[in-house]
């Protein structure tokens, strides 16, 4: 009997585990596709996660003082793209996240700068349709990202809070001064990921990503 409950609860601990990893895929992910990465370490409050080789069309920059305001004309533009407003007149699957660059302002009344990503599903990855306004940016190698997840519809007032929490956890990490180099002179530039629709109300992911290369990884990872 003893043994029977032994297994028991080794079956038990198993299927925890395996409910806990599997929390950490976006759940839009088991329905439409997103980029591949491997998680190389977490702690409280971050998670590092290496992304593999793909191609993102982006926005030009788009000038805004408010992060909602330049997320949604920058998608406007990339939604028109899918629909086949391309060189190709070619339709292409949603795909997640959509991600949102942010270059921070000097000061609350000037213009911070946006630049919104969509990823090239696999099946264009080889040939991106090109158009106008938008190029083809590829991740060439692995990129890193450190990585602060959080939920609800993104306001202008989480995203530098969170990028701060996000900051503020990595302090005293062997990954500080990583991502420290993949930044630049000035605010610190940080990158909102949402992988839910607008009308998806409930059990919404949207994740605080600080990108850095692999030249700046610690080499006892």
């Amino acid at each position: 009997m003893a043994r029977r409950s032994g297994m028991f609860l080794l079956l038990a601990a198993a299927a925890t585990l395996a409910v806990v990893a599997g929390a950490a895929v976006a759940p839009s992910c088991e329905r439409i596709e997103c980029p591949a990465y491997d998680v190389v370490d977490g702690a409280n409050g971050f998670e590092i996660r290496r992304y593999k080789d793909a191609m993102w069309v982006s926005t030009a920059p788009i000038e805004d003082i408010s992060f909602v305001d330049g997320t949604r004309s920058g998608f406007l533009q990339l939604f028109k793209y899918i629909q086949g407003q391309n060189a190709y007149n070619e339709t292409i699957e949603m795909t997640a996240p959509v991600l949102t660059r942010v270059a921070p302002s000097d000061g609350p009344f000037c213009a911070s700068s946006f630049v919104v990503s969509f990823y090239v599903p696999a099946k264009n990855q080889a040939d991106p349709p090109p158009a106008e306004g938008l190029s083809v940016q590829r991740w060439a190698g692995a990129r890193y990202a450190a990585v602060r997840r959080f939920g609800g519809f993104v306001a202008d007032s989480d995203v530098g809070e969170q990028a701060a929490l996000l900051d503020a956890s990595l302090q005293g990490t062997k990954w500080a001064a990583s991502v420290s180099d993949g930044g630049s002179a000035g605010p610190v530039s940080y990158t909102v990921a949402q992988y839910n629709s607008p009308f998806e109300f409930s059990g919404r992911v949207n994740e605080i990503w600080m990108l850095f290369d692999s030249k700046g990884v610690v080499s006892d990872m």
